[in-house]
């Protein structure tokens, strides 16, 4: 059940493939995460300390928050402010999708800021929002998404070329912990692929990705788990589905990291939008 105040609601844009969502009155903490698409945020009221890939910032109305798919970030609130947040989540291969069709000679990219403050993007980003959030015609909702994507290239982003390096062998352990995200992993399992130690193997990981692998791996399965959602499978499977040892803590866990339920995340790809309050 939501706190009285708090509005959570999210939107699929079926026609431009992204999600649009506003937090609206909440004074949640967000655990270290990550997500599996590119993330932009605008601070609309309420101000919060994020940190993001080992850097920190406080935000406040008017900053923009920008994270690339895998880029491990929370956020608390300061003063006790309730947060009032507007974002549009876009996954890679629309992103490379659109890119091709701006013409601008890149297919990926990668965000070279994960803040700006008090940015003029702070415009297009909150248009493109209400496009979606009042089903604007289609042209419109186009429109707002190229300038937003368009503003977004020339100030704050790079081909994902000229990104890359890291230690091999933590790749390939999170290959696997992707590749078997459903089974019962252990640490063993990893340093045998890796042969790492397991005390070495923690703090390597947790360097190199900035979670620990076991957070990693859950939120592994939460992204699994919300692609299952939105393909219509119950809660119930695929908290099972997606290796979540029981329905409760798949609930709270899912909830904690993005502020909804399962039910009400899964709600949007069938009506449109999910409810403010209650359906847990």
């Amino acid at each position: 059940m939501a706190a009285e105040g708090e509005e959570r609601r999210v939107y699929y844009d079926g026609d431009l493939e992204i999600e649009a969502y506003r937090l609206s009155g909440i004074v949640q903490k967000f655990p270290n995460h990550f997500h599996d698409c590119y993330v932009i945020g605008l601070m609309i009221g309420g101000r919060r300390h994020l940190w993001c890939r080992g850097a920190e910032y406080d935000l406040s109305a008017g900053d923009i928050v920008l994270f690339n798919p895998r880029d491990n970030h929370c956020c608390s609130p300061l003063g006790g402010e309730a947060l009032d947040y507007r974002a549009v989540n876009i996954g890679p291969q629309v992103l490379s999708r659109l890119l091709r069709e701006t013409g601008l000679g890149a297919e990926e990219l990668c965000f070279t800021k994960n803040v700006l403050f008090q940015s003029d993007i702070a415009q297009p980003l909150a248009a493109l929002y209400d496009a979606v959030a009042e089903r604007a015609p289609k042209m419109e909702r186009e429109e707002a998404l190229f300038f937003l994507l368009e503003q977004l290239i020339e100030e704050c982003a790079a081909p994902r070329s000229e990104h890359g390096g890291g230690d091999e062998r933590i790749g390939l352990a999170c290959g696997y912990l992707e590749e078997h995200f459903a089974e019962n992993v252990a640490l063993g399992d990893l340093t045998a692929l890796t042969g790492y130690g397991k005390s070495y193997l923690i703090r390597s990981f947790t360097k190199e990705t900035g979670l620990s692998p076991y957070r990693y791996l859950q939120t592994v399965r939460l992204g699994r788990a919300k692609r299952f959602l939105e393909g219509g499978v119950p809660p119930v499977e695929a908290a099972d589905l997606a290796g979540f040892a029981d329905q409760s803590h798949f609930t709270n866990f899912f909830k904690e990291f993005t502020g909804v339920t399962p039910k009400q995340y899964q709600r949007i790809f069938c009506s449109g939008v999910a409810p403010s309050k209650g359906d847990a």
